[in-house]
């Protein structure tokens, strides 16, 4: 199962027209942090944050074939929580991939896995052994995997 560079043109089409900017524009880097504030938990501090999506393939739309529900749970228990046990969002998905030799794109059923954590070196190895860990289980070609900076409050 390939995870789909379409799907993620697809997700980003239509979640550009749900954009409520304030009335002077985008947010930018320099908020105030006034306007967040933490928990005894989790800090009110925002910077150095990321937001990671993982576009995982479970199998054609159909449910022929690929991942079930036990198989993929299971995965998430095994190989996700324990790299990110503070939290994460799980979201079910359709998406569709072509690959280079394929004459038309398969019709995919997805999960969507969405990470926030404060950026480092040991975090961006854990999303990356999370999509080694989905390539050897399922000998998918790739995870599609979107990083962008994020402001946090919780």
């Amino acid at each position: 199962m390939r995870v789909l560079a379409s799907l993620f043109l697809v997700v980003s089409l239509v979640t550009a027209g749900c954009v409520n900017w304030p009335e002077h524009g985008p947010a930018t880097a320099n908020h105030s942090s006034a306007t967040l504030s933490g928990d005894a938990a989790h800090p009110d501090a925002t910077h150095g944050w990321v937001r990671t999506e993982l576009y995982f393939g479970l199998g054609l739309a159909d449910g022929r074939d690929g991942v079930d529900e036990a198989a993929w749970r299971a995965f998430l228990d095994k190989e996700v929580t324990p790299r990110f046990p503070s939290g994460l969002t799980v979201v079910d998905a359709y998406g569709q991939w072509q690959g280079v030799k394929q004459t038309k794109p398969e019709r995919l059923r997805s999960k969507i896995v969405i990470l926030l954590y404060p950026d480092s070196p040991t975090q961006q190895a854990s999303v990356d052994a999370i999509r080694a860990a989905w390539k050897a289980k399922t000998g998918d070609q790739s995870v599609l995997r979107v990083t962008q900076p994020a402001d946090v409050s919780f």
